[in-house]
C-alpha cells in the first residue's frame, strides 16, 4: 500500500475539515456579532481555546477520511457511488436519513459514555469548559473525543451505499448543525425548535439545556433516542446565558443581550 499517497490525502482532508470549520464557524460568529453583539463579549482567550482544539480535532477527522477517500478513488473501497441511476432516485434522499440516523445513534451513546466520571474528566471535560459554548466550540474535542467522532462517518461509507452529493450533504448538516447547536441563540425558525417538528429535532435550545445540567440532551439531529432513554429534559434558557453576556460586557452589552431574541423559555 503506498505510503505517501495515502498520507497525502489524509494531510489533504485535514486541511479540509480544518477550512470548513473555520468558513462555518467563523461565518456564524459574525452572525452572533451582528445579531447579539454583546454575545461573546469577554470570551476571546476561550474562543482561543476552542480554535486549537477544534484544529487539532480536524487533523484526526483528516485521516480516516484521508484513508477512506484515497482507497475509494484508487482501490474502489466504500459503497460510495457517484452516478446518481445506479440506485433509484427514491434512495438518495433515503440514505441521507439513513445515514443521519446511524450517525445520531453513535453520537447519542457515545455521548453519554464520555459523560462517565472518569471519560469525564479525561476528555469530555475539555468540551464543557467552553462557559457558555460559542459557535468556534463545535470542534473543541479532546483527541480521545475527537477520535469517536472521527470514525463514524467512515465506517457508515463501507456499509450504507451513499451518492457522493448525499454525502457532501449529511456532512453540511453534520457541520451547521455541529455550530449552530453551540451558538447560544436560535438561527433557525421557531417550528424547528418549537411546536410538533421541534419535539423530534435539535437545535440549539436543545442543546443548551445539557450545557447547562450536563446528565441530559445527549443527541445531536434528533431527539428520538433522548425521548426512548428518558433523557430528554426539554429546552434551555438562553435569558441567563444573554444576562451573563451583558454583565461582562458592560452596559452596552446588557442592553444587546436584553434584545437577544431565540428560545427564551423552557420547554
Amino acid at each position: 500500500m503506498p505510503v505517501v499517497p495515502i498520507l497525502l490525502s489524509a494531510l489533504a482532508m485535514a486541511a479540509i475539515v480544518a477550512v470548513r470549520y473555520l468558513l462555518a464557524s467563523g461565518g456564524f460568529a459574525l452572525a452572533t456579532r451582528l445579531r447579539h453583539r454583546g454575545l461573546y463579549a469577554g470570551l476571546d482567550p476561550q474562543i482561543r481555546r476552542e480554535i486549537a482544539w477544534s484544529l487539532a480535532s480536524a487533523a484526526i477527522y483528516g485521516l480516516p477520511a484521508g484513508v477512506i477517500a484515497w482507497g475509494w478513488q484508487n482501490r474502489g473501497w466504500t459503497r460510495i457511488y457517484a452516478d446518481v441511476h445506479a440506485f433509484p432516485l427514491w434512495y438518495w434522499p433515503l440514505s441521507v436519513l439513513l445515514y443521519l440516523a446511524a450517525h445520531d445513534t453513535w453520537f447519542y451513546w457515545t455521548h453519554r459514555w464520555m459523560h462517565r466520571p472518569r471519560v469525564f474528566r479525561v476528555a469530555h471535560a475539555v468540551h464543557h469548559a467552553s462557559r457558555p459554548p460559542t459557535a468556534w466550540a463545535a470542534m473543541a474535542f479532546h483527541p480521545v473525543e475527537a477520535l469517536t467522532g472521527a470514525v463514524a462517518i467512515p465506517l457508515l461509507v463501507f456499509v450504507i451505499p451513499i451518492h457522493v452529493g448525499a454525502l457532501a450533504l449529511v456532512l453540511t448538516v453534520m457541520t451547521v448543525m455541529g455550530v449552530t447547536n453551540h451558538m447560544g441563540w436560535e438561527v433557525f425558525p421557531r417550528f424547528m425548535w418549537g411546536g410538533i417538528v421541534g419535539r423530534w429535532l435539535i437545535t440549539a435550545s436543545h442543546h443548551q439545556r445539557h450545557h447547562e445540567r450536563y446528565g441530559c440532551n445527549y443527541g445531536l439531529y434528533f431527539r428520538f433516542w433522548d425521548r426512548v432513554c428518558g433523557t430528554d429534559e426539554g429546552l434551555g434558557d438562553f435569558a441567563r446565558a444573554h444576562a451573563q453576556a451583558g454583565r461582562r460586557g458592560g452596559d452596552g452589552g446588557r442592553r444587546d443581550a436584553a434584545g437577544g431574541g431565540g428560545a427564551g423559555r423552557v420547554a
